[in-house]
């Protein structure tokens, strides 16, 4: 497995994403003061999604996003490498969509990840799978983990092998936030088939650190970071920032503890 920099955040949201702080000249402040050399801003892409809220970027949002981050690349070039990516939410109905808005933009890294799952018994209402709010943790005990995680990865083997992505997001953070959440044996055996593809992709892996804060260690978990190695899949460092001082947040823990793996 290829060393891990840690001089490069590769996961960062602004307010363009309607549910993170700050401007992107924030952020990039941010990782000058921590000392990074790179900057990989990765907002978010959905399409096809019923919510009571939007926490993506549309398509005039994205023109004045890379205008701003194009902007930002001149001014700062010379210190911290500014680079424009993307989060892109697959859905299997709008999948084609994606593909196409993903064609139409030179990205520097695109980032897949599966954050609204249709509700099996009305496709105008989606679960997000990522949420804290008590509606959705709710909606989501009611269907059953067992069958949400199923589905996610499975979902998720097929974003892979159909969209042009460049690094997997947080690839368990699932259900973060549901009580007794567990990973059985089915799962694992969808998770080794999921890095499987990464690997045919030449794919990378990313090890948020947003996960120290939420359950003490990064996503993904131990075992699935350990299958990655030994498959030699690249690993890449994202701290999720969603406030200009969380860049680089927990940074200074993964080298240790990636060596107790």
């Amino acid at each position: 497995m290829k060393d891990l920099s840690l001089e490069s955040d590769g996961h960062i949201h602004t307010r363009y994403c309607h549910h993170a702080t700050g401007e992107m000249e924030e952020y990039v402040l941010a990782g000058i003061a921590a000392g990074l050399q790179e900057l990989v801003f990765l907002e978010h892409m959905e399409a096809g999604v019923h919510y009571f809220e939007s926490t993506w970027l549309t398509e005039k949002d994205f023109d004045v996003y890379f205008e701003e981050g194009k902007h930002l690349q001149e001014k700062y070039g010379d210190t911290i490498t500014v680079s424009l990516g993307v989060e892109v939410g697959y859905s299997p109905t709008h999948r084609e969509e994606l593909r196409d808005r993903l064609a139409r933009r030179s990205w520097d890294r695109i980032g897949i990840s599966y954050h609204f799952m249709p509700h099996p018994d009305n496709s105008r209402y989606h679960l997000n799978l990522v949420s804290r709010k008590e509606r959705n943790i709710l909606a989501i005990e009611e269907l059953g983990c067992d069958f949400i995680l199923k589905n996610y990865f499975k979902t998720l083997t097929e974003a892979v092998e159909f969209l042009p992505g460049t690094v997997l997001c947080h690839l368990d953070a699932a259900l973060r936030f549901q009580p007794g959440i567990a990973i059985n044996h089915s799962h694992r055996e969808q998770i080794i088939t999921l890095l499987k593809a990464l690997q045919a992709k030449d794919m990378s892996l990313e090890v948020n650190t947003s996960g120290f804060s939420i359950r003490e260690v990064p996503f993904p978990a131990p075992f699935i970071i350990q299958e990655a190695m030994a498959m030699n899949i690249p690993l890449l460092p994202g701290s999720d920032a969603h406030r200009p001082e969380h860049v680089g947040k927990y940074f200074d823990q993964l080298p240790a503890y990636l060596a107790s793996l």
